[in-house]
């Protein structure tokens, strides 16, 4: 696929899609991903939910290295980081289900970006999640650059 950075950016079912202003992104829980008693463990939600943040900001357009190296003239030093998550936990998942980590952005604030999670099996839902990001630049929250905040911005448009 080829995109507005050239022929040698590609993009991998891997990633995921984007259907309707959402990221949808399927893993299929494996041994390693479950507990005793053969349940997915809570905090690996955590890890599928970090890679459809991830893999939604790719397919956005966002090649993370250059947004980054953009924002980087604008904040030096900056970061994202996770200021707050609010979870729902359902329904179990177990070993060999297949997943669907759904991402979309709800909203865009100054040096704040909320985005809703679900983490589903088919029609039911198995977690929800609401997580709030901050940008940060010398250990504070500093508005996000305008090149991000637009990025995130289009899915509400």
């Amino acid at each position: 696929m080829e995109d507005d950075r050239g022929p040698h950016v590609t993009f991998s079912h891997l990633d995921g899609e984007i259907r309707d202003g959402r990221h949808h992104m399927q893993i299929r829980v494996y041994y390693e991903d479950t507990d005793f008693s053969g349940i997915v463990y809570h905090a690996n939600y955590l890890r599928f939910m970090e890679r459809g943040r991830t893999n939604h900001l790719r397919l956005m357009g966002a090649e993370q290295h250059a947004l980054f190296a953009e924002a980087q003239t604008e904040t030096p030093g900056f970061a994202f980081v996770v200021r707050s998550m609010k979870l729902d936990f359902l329904k179990p998942a177990r070993m060999d289900d297949v997943l669907d980590i759904v991402t979309w952005p709800v909203a865009v604030k100054g040096a704040s970006i909320t985005l809703a999670q679900e983490v589903r099996r088919g029609a039911d839902v198995l977690i929800t999640a609401e997580v709030r990001v901050a940008f940060i630049s010398e250990g504070r929250a500093q508005p996000i650059p305008k090149s991000l905040r637009q990025l995130m911005k289009a899915d509400f448009e």
